[in-house]
């Protein structure tokens, strides 16, 4: 995998840290990066559309307070989204033009006070993308050093090979839990293990705490046995199914509660057994395996 080590297995997401969420202060951020980096979180995932284009600011200014070094953490943001809230736009849209990449870059790098970002993602695909765009704006972007890595995000494998006869991709961020399966099947996974592509799922913990139906009730149903066996939590459980897929997914966990980033944490040593990881399966789709 093209430099995947340096980033924790779990990502802390940032998305309800400010007004979207908890509308968390400068010293109740900083004090939440210090808890993360104890525990071994050491990335941080970020978009500008966040906190309606103000999350990013307030990290930035957490992460000053917070005393730990740039060089600790890892940064991933996403550009590329217009909301109609934030800025004066009639209507939502994505814009991919390199001088607009190139400005979001340089408005997260200010915003976040640092020189430069790990990872740089493309928020979701337009289909008005044009992939020279795109590269000369990263190739811009890395050769000047503000990202290290370029990545997208919600892109189907076709969308990755379109920008890819331009310009290298590096990860892809995607919607993936136990009740949420569809890049085992529809190409993503396989995907990024045949180019290498590092995986990040959002959402790890699907709708499962969010919503009651037949498939929350199958899930519910076996994780009675499994929560002894494994001596693990419902969202523990959640994790290790994803964790054990080949793809070597990074999940995203949004939870601003500290004692749920240490048992985040914690979910990277269930090793389920193949037959459990199975069971799960068939628990959220409710047919056997075929």
């Amino acid at each position: 995998m093209k430099n995947i080590n340096k980033y924790s297995r779990i990502i802390a997401g940032t998305m309800t840290w400010g007004s979207w969420g908890k509308e968390l202060s400068t010293s109740e951020m900083a004090e939440l990066i210090n808890h993360c980096l104890d525990k071994g979180i050491t990335a941080f995932d970020h978009a500008d559309i966040y906190g309606n284009y103000g999350n990013e600011t307030a990290f930035g200014k957490a992460l000053v307070e917070s005393g730990v070094a740039r060089t600790n953490v890892q940064l991933i943001t996403k550009c590329g989204i217009q909301m109609t809230r934030g800025r004066d736009n009639v209507v939502k849209h994505y814009q991919y033009d390199a001088d607009y990449i190139v400005w979001s870059a340089d408005r997260s790098l200010k915003e976040l006070q640092t020189e430069y970002i790990d990872m740089f993602l493309l928020h979701r695909p337009s289909p008005l993308m044009q992939p020279e765009e795109v590269a000369k704006a990263i190739e811009k972007l890395k050769t000047s050093g503000k990202i290290k890595q370029f990545g997208v995000s919600n892109f189907s494998p076709s969308q990755i090979a379109l920008i890819e006869t331009q310009v290298g991709i590096e990860a892809n961020q995607v919607a993936f839990s136990l009740t949420h399966t569809n890049p085992m099947y529809d190409g993503t996974f396989d995907d990024s293990i045949a180019n290498e592509r590092m995986a990040m799922a959002w959402s790890p913990l699907g709708s499962f705490f969010r919503e009651e139906s037949d498939q929350q009730a199958r899930i519910r149903e076996l994780f009675s046995s499994l929560k002894e066996k494994y001596n693990a939590d419902e969202s523990q459980l959640l994790l290790a199914f994803l964790l054990k897929h080949p793809a070597i997914v990074f999940p995203v966990v949004g939870t601003t509660q500290k004692e749920r980033l240490q048992d985040a944490v914690n979910a990277i040593k269930i090793n389920l057994e193949l037959q459990d990881w199975f069971l799960l399966l068939e628990a959220s789709q409710g047919t056997r395996v075929p």
